[in-house]
C-alpha cells in the first residue's frame, strides 16, 4: 500500500465525528467532554495521515506512538491511553480499526490472553485475580530472552527467575509471584505448550500465612473514614455505601463490584454475594448497610442501563471495576493522612468486630464465606480474652 492510499484510508476516521459525539454523550459524557473527544479523534486522524499509517494498521504500539508524540510536542492537556479508551473502543466497535484481540501477532500477548481466558472460564477466578495474575505472567514472559518460545524453558531458568524476584521484593510479594507462576506452568503443560510439568520446580517461599496477626484497621480510623464521605454528593453517598459493605459485612472488593440491582431482596433483607469461583451465597443485609445502599440508589446513582449497583461517577457511566472499589478506602485514607486502609483490611476489621461482639469462629467463617475452618483460624489469635483462658503460666525455676 502506498503513502497516498494510506492517507486516504486514515482520513476516514474524521467522518465518524458526529457518530462519536453521539456515542460519547450516550455513555455519559457532558457536551464539552464529547466535543473534546471529537477534537482528539480529528487530531489522531491527522497524525495517522502524517505518519502514513492506515486505519487498518493501527495497533497498540501505534496508539502509544501517538500519545508519546503528542506529549513530546508540548500540547496542553496531553492525551493519555486512558483518555483515548472511549475513542479507541468506539472505532473498534464499528470496525474502523482492528479489534484488540487481533491487533498484534506478538506471541507473548497471545499466550497471556489465552491464559486469561482459561482463568476466567475454567477456573472461574475473579476479574481482579485474572488481571493481577496476567500481569505476573506477562512480566515473566517478557523478561525471557526467548520471549514466548517455551522450548528453552527449564528448571534452571525457573529457579533463576524466582530468585531474581526474591532479591528485589519482599517475601510477601515473592509469594504472590510464585503463587501466580506455578499454575501458569501447569497450564502450559496441560495445553501441550510444554513437554514437561515445571510447576514442581518453583521453589517455595519461607514463612506461613498464619504466622502474623490479621491487620485490621483501627475502629477509630474506620469511623473517621466513614465520616469523611460527604453524603450530600453522589460520590460521597456511593463511597459511604461501599465502605459500609466492606467494613460491616466483610465483602471483598470484587464482590462489591459484582453486585447487581436484582441481587438485593429488600423485603427479606438479604443480598446475593457473587463470590470466588462463581459461588453464589445469600447473606443477611444489616440495616445500616441496607440504608446506605438505598440512599445511594435513590439519590446518588446516575441513570444507566447497567444493572450494576455501583457505577462510576465520571463519564462514561459504567460499572465500577474491582480495582476501582479497592481504591475507595485507599484513596480516602491517604487524603485523611491515615495509614493506608485497603479493602482487605476492612474485611479483617469486620471479622474482629464480630469476634468482639461474641461471635464464634465458625460464625465468622460463615459470614466471610471461608471454604474451611483453617482459613478462619487466623482470627483466633486476635481473640485475646479467650486465649488468656488457655495460656499456662511459665513455671519459674526453683531458687
Amino acid at each position: 500500500m502506498n503513502g497516498s492510499e494510506r492517507c486516504g484510508e486514515s482520513a476516514a476516521l474524521s467522518s465518524h465525528r458526529q457518530a462519536l459525539r453521539e456515542h460519547l454523550v450516550g455513555v455519559g459524557f457532558a457536551a464539552s467532554g464529547a466535543a473534546a473527544g471529537v477534537r482528539l479523534l480529528v487530531e489522531f486522524d491527522g497524525w495517522l495521515a502524517a505518519e502514513a499509517i492506515a486505519a487498518s494498521d493501527v495497533t497498540e504500539e501505534v496508539i502509544d506512538g501517538f500519545v508519546a508524540a503528542r506529549r513530546a510536542s508540548g500540547r496542553s492537556g496531553p492525551a493519555t491511553r486512558r483518555g483515548l479508551d472511549s475513542i479507541v473502543g468506539y472505532l473498534r466497535g464499528v470496525g474502523v480499526i482492528p479489534a484488540a484481540s487481533v491487533l498484534s501477532g506478538d506471541a507473548v500477548a497471545e499466550l497471556v490472553a489465552a491464559y486469561g481466558e482459561y482463568m476466567r472460564v475454567q477456573r472461574r477466578l475473579a476479574p481482579i485475580t485474572v488481571h493481577n495474575t496476567s500481569g505476573v505472567v506477562r512480566r515473566f514472559l517478557a523478561g525471557r530472552e526467548d520471549k514466548a518460545d517455551l522450548r528453552t524453558l527449564d528448571v534452571a531458568e525457573v529457579h533463576r527467575v524466582v530468585l531474581g524476584v526474591a532479591d528485589r521484593v519482599s517475601p510477601g510479594a515473592t509469594r504472590a509471584f510464585v503463587g501466580a507462576l506455578r499454575p501458569f506452568l501447569r497450564f502450559l503443560f496441560a495445553t501441550g505448550r510444554l513437554s514437561h510439568d515445571l510447576s514442581g520446580a518453583v521453589p517455595s517461599v519461607a514463612g506461613s500465612r498464619l504466622a502474623s496477626l490479621p491487620k485490621a484497621a483501627d475502629p477509630a480510623a474506620v469511623h473517621v473514614l466513614l465520616d469523611s464521605c460527604d453524603r450530600t454528593t453522589a460520590a460521597g453517598r456511593r463511597d459511604y455505601a461501599i465502605l459500609v459493605l466492606l467494613s460491616r459485612m466483610g465483602l471483598r472488593a470484587a464482590e462489591v463490584a459484582a453486585m447487581r440491582l436484582e441481587d438485593i431482596d429488600w423485603r427479606v433483607g438479604q443480598v446475593l454475594v457473587r463470590g470466588k469461583g462463581g459461588r453464589l451465597e445469600q447473606l443477611p443485609l444489616p440495616g445500616d448497610a441496607g440504608a446506605a445502599v438505598a440512599d445511594y440508589l435513590r439519590h446518588g446513582r446516575p441513570r444507566s442501563a447497567s444493572r450494576a449497583v455501583f457505577l462510576r461517577v465520571q463519564p462514561p457511566v459504567a460499572a465500577m471495576t474491582p480495582n476501582a472499589v479497592l481504591f475507595v478506602p485507599r484513596t480516602r485514607s491517604a487524603r485523611l493522612g491515615l495509614p493506608v486502609i485497603g479493602a482487605h483490611r476492612l474485611r479483617h476489621s469486620a471479622a474482629t468486630a464480630m469476634l468482639g461482639a461474641g461471635a464464634s469462629l465458625r460464625e465468622v467463617g460463615q459470614v466471610l464465606r471461608h471454604r474451611d475452618d483453617v482459613t478462619t483460624s487466623i482470627y483466633a489469635k486476635v481473640d485475646r480474652e479467650t486465649l488468656d483462658l488457655v495460656v499456662r503460666v511459665w513455671p519459674e525455676p526453683a531458687r
